[in-house]
């Protein structure tokens, strides 16, 4: 198992690359920051302008296999460059990094925990009333995107908090900055309500689905009816063999969750007011800031193949085959 591992992170090493590569290539071919300097009253002269851009690596007159160059030996040395503003990248991405990463890291567990759970459970409760009610839920859910979800629990609590004429649930922004100590704890965790929801539904909706599907294939199987007939507790037997086997399809999906949750965080960052990558790539496209799309997208790269890592590490913990390969 340990080849097997070290061979996928080597693997993910070099995506993690070419991802981040291609992303600055398209990003510094189609996106024109020069747009930003351009049309300014009073006018800013040409000459000004390229020395400005030059400075920040953003100049369109410069070949872009040059800009590629120079950006690339930056970030092996951990520099991201500038922003289309001269601000510094690396600044702006530690800020704005834990931000996204409590909210899909919380939001990407609780979305397969819960998703596995209800989608056992669901199986075990074949047709009953517990099977209905979970996958018409489940359907309607996957059904509305992320970003009416999203809007839809924002309304819903802002109505409840003026009916009750206090803030129960905050649904704006990440935290109180007047606050301190425990009470800007609480306020956190207060704040992350709202977006971890919008977040995990569609994960706990997904994985449901998948897992009843799974976990009914297994369920028919003939080593799962002999741990029974050996007098193994018919919990234990569900467990401990059914639900492990059945675990295998939902742990190589959830590389490829990671990547959903990502795209519905751009939407819930901007909704709920937080101020995390997702935002900050929408704002980077608008503003035609070239290094600052390449940085999110390392990010991204980063966080989805870190979760194809876990994933084949948790494949290779229910699955006996892998160890050997």
């Amino acid at each position: 198992m340990g080849k097997y591992l070290l061979r996928r992170l080597a693997i993910n090493v070099v995506l993690v690359a070419i991802a981040a590569s291609l992303a600055y290539m398209l990003a510094a071919t189609t996106m024109n920051p020069r747009a930003a300097y351009e049309g300014r009253q009073p006018p800013v002269a040409e000459h000004v302008i390229d020395a400005t851009l030059d400075a920040y690596n953003l100049n369109d007159k410069t070949p872009v296999f040059q800009r590629y160059a120079t950006w690339a030996s930056g970030v092996v040395t951990g520099d991201f460059g500038k922003t289309w503003n001269g601000g510094s990248v690396n600044d702006e991405m530690a800020r704005r990094i834990w931000v996204s990463l409590r909210l899909l890291f919380i939001g990407t567990i609780l979305g397969f925990v819960i998703g596995v759970g209800l989608g056992a459970l669901s199986a075990i409760k074949q047709y009953r009333f517990t099977d209905r009610f979970i996958g018409v839920s489940s359907f309607v859910i996957m059904a509305i995107p992320v970003f009416l979800l999203a809007t839809l629990l924002a309304i819903a609590t802002y109505n409840v908090n003026r009916s009750l004429g206090f803030t129960l649930i905050e649904y704006t922004g990440e935290y109180n900055p007047r606050l301190s100590g425990w009470d800007q704890f609480l306020n956190r965790i207060n704040h992350l309500i709202l977006p971890t929801i919008s977040l995990t539904l569609g994960s706990v909706a997904f994985y449901s689905r998948i897992q009843r599907n799974m976990m009914l294939d297994v369920l028919g199987q003939d080593f799962v009816r002999t741990a029974m007939a050996k007098g193994l507790r018919r919990r234990t037997a569900l467990i401990k063999h059914a639900l492990r086997t059945a675990l295998i399809p939902s742990a190589t999906y959830f590389a490829f969750a990671f990547g959903t949750m990502f795209t519905g965080a751009i939407f819930t960052e901007k909704i709920f007011a937080w101020h995390g990558m997702g935002a900050w790539l929408v704002d980077a496209i608008h503003q035609n800031d070239v290094n600052s799309v390449a940085a999110v997208t390392f990010f991204t790269a980063i966080c989805v193949l870190t979760a194809a890592f876990l994933s084949d590490m948790l494949v290779a913990a229910l699955d006996p085959r892998v160890r050997v390969s």
